[in-house]
C-alpha cells in the first residue's frame, strides 16, 4: 500500500471513511486444504468490517487460528482478500510477527535500505535511526549483521523499520516477542507517545494484562468481530 488513501481488495475500493485512518469493509478470506475429493475450505474471515480513528491504540485479540495475522496481512497489503476492501488514509508501517530482514545486512544498512524505500533523505534516516536505537536500546548493534543478532534484538530492528518513516497507521503483530522487561516497558512508552502525536495503532495481543493500554478491543471470533463492550 502507498501513502494517501491507499487501498487493497477485490474491485474498486472505497475511500477511507471521513474521520478515520483505516476503513475495513466486508473482508472475507478462506484457505483450501487437502486434495480432491477430500478438499476442505477453511473460512477464516467471514465479512470483517471496522474503522479506526486517528490517535487511537486498538488491540486485536482472539484464539489461536482465529485469523488475526491473516487480517493484519490483508490490511498491510501482503495478502489479497477473497472479497471486501481496505482503505488507508496516510503512511503505513507494518511490523510482522516474523521479521522480514536481510541476514547479510547490518542494522545500519537495513535502516538505510528501508529508509530509501520510504523516500526519506539520508539525514532524516540518520536522525530517525539514532532516535530509534536510543529508544529501543540497541545502538551497540548498529554495525552488526542481522544474521548475528539475538531474537530480541532482531525484533527491535523489525520494529524500528516499521517506525522509521513516522507512519500514520501502525500495524504490529506481537511486536514485543523476545523483548526483555525493560524494552517491553519502553515499547509501551513509545506506543503511548505515537498515539498522542496522532498515530493510529493496531496491535495483535495475547496478554490480558495489556488491555488497559488500549482505547478499543477488537475480538475475532468465528471469522467475525464480536460486539465491542461498552
Amino acid at each position: 500500500m502507498t501513502e494517501g488513501g491507499a487501498s487493497s481488495g477485490v474491485g474498486q475500493a472505497p475511500p477511507v471513511a471521513v474521520g478515520s485512518t483505516l476503513t475495513v469493509s466486508g473482508v472475507h478470506k478462506a484457505f483450501a486444504r487437502g486434495i480432491w475429493p477430500r478438499r476442505r475450505v477453511n473460512r477464516v474471515l467471514r465479512g470483517v468490517s471496522f474503522e479506526l480513528a486517528p490517535s487511537t491504540m486498538v488491540g486485536l485479540v482472539g484464539e489461536n487460528g482465529s485469523g488475526k495475522s491473516v487480517l493484519m496481512r490483508i490490511i498491510a497489503g501482503s495478502l489479497k482478500p477473497d472479497a471486501g476492501t481496505v482503505a488507508i488514509g496516510g503512511r503505513l508501517g507494518y511490523c510482522p510477527q516474523i521479521p522480514m530482514l536481510y541476514d547479510r545486512l547490518s542494522c545500519d544498512e537495513t535502516l538505510r535500505l528501508f529508509g530509501h524505500a520510504y523516500g526519506l533523505e539520508d539525514e532524516d534516516i540518520r536522525d530517525q535511526s539514532r532516535r530509534l536505537y536510543g529508544q529501543l536500546g540497541f545502538v551497540r548493534f548498529s554495525g552488526e549483521l542481522v544474521m548475528n543478532l539475538s531474537g530480541g534484538t532482531r525484533q527491535k530492528l523489525n520494529l524500528a523499520v516499521a517506525l522509521l518513516h513516522s507512519p500514520t497507521l501502525l500495524l504490529l503483530d506481537e511486536p514485543y516477542s523476545g523483548f526483555d522487561w525493560e524494552t517491553y516497558q519502553a515499547f509501551w512508552g513509545i506506543a503511548d507517545g505515537l498515539r498522542a502525536a496522532g498515530t493510529t495503532i493496531l496491535i495483535i495481543s495475547h496478554f490480558i494484562q495489556e488491555r488497559g493500554h488500549f482505547d478499543r478491543i477488537l475480538e475475532l471470533r468465528d471469522g467475525l468481530l464480536a460486539p465491542e463492550a461498552d
